[in-house]
């Protein structure tokens, strides 16, 4: 099968849902959106990349964590260990030929999972991500622990703080050509992350899947 379809993956916490898109068979794409807000500004652009990549031939994944998208763990009970745990059984489910697709934050969700190689995009510190955090929550006039509509609790942001994107083994860091940080690559294109509401770069997204399935060939 090489559609979108619709799939589910049991973790020690329960079970969460997640697309499935291209074949089942082969390296398998584990893809992981930035936490929060800039999640739901990227999704469509992540599904992009990922219709591409099944375009190649090439399947992958698109879970929803504990406390994301449409999991039944309300956002306010997450943490980031079980988050952690549920990407960690989902990539041992695929098996060893996994690849790991994270967009920012999503990076620091990949933990010690055992994967064949780790493609990030734009990746962010968790030291990075909560300091954004309180940046929105201040400009917003929101609460403690209220952010853009996300409670939070405060072992997470904890445990954000501390959390670190893995860069050793197989590790491909792709940025904008507008970020002057390390990169073994970089692409023009805006920062959709940072947009007010959610966008696509189609022309960017064939372009990162191109990369992707290049990677994985090399």
């Amino acid at each position: 099968m090489t559609g979108i379809r619709f799939d589910h993956y049991d973790w020690a916490g329960g079970r969460e849902a997640m697309l499935r898109f291209g074949p089942d068979t082969g390296p398998i794409v584990l893809a992981a959106l930035p936490l929060f807000e800039e999640a739901n500004r990227t999704r469509q652009f992540a599904c992009t990349i990922l219709r591409a990549l099944a375009g190649r031939g090439i399947g992958s994944v698109l879970p929803d964590l504990p406390g994301t998208g449409e999991s039944l763990v309300a956002t306010a009970d997450a943490t980031l260990a079980d988050q952690r745990a549920a990407y960690f059984a989902l990539a041992h489910q695929l098996g060893v030929d996994t690849y790991a697709a994270s967009i920012r934050s999503g990076a620091l969700l990949e933990g010690d999972a055992t994967l064949a190689g780790r493609w990030h995009l734009s990746p962010q510190t968790g030291e990075d991500l909560v300091r954004d955090l309180e940046r929105m929550r201040a400009a917003a006039g929101k609460p403690e622990g209220d952010y853009a509509g996300n409670r939070l609790s405060p072992e997470l942001l904890g445990a954000l703080r501390e959390a670190m994107p893995r860069g050793e083994g197989r590790c491909r860091i792709i940025r904008l050509d507008t970020d002057p940080r390390a990169a073994d690559a970089t692409y023009p294109g805006a920062p959709l992350w940072r947009r007010s509401e959610p966008d696509n770069n189609i022309e960017l997204a064939e372009k990162l899947a191109a990369d992707i399935a290049h990677w994985i060939a090399a």
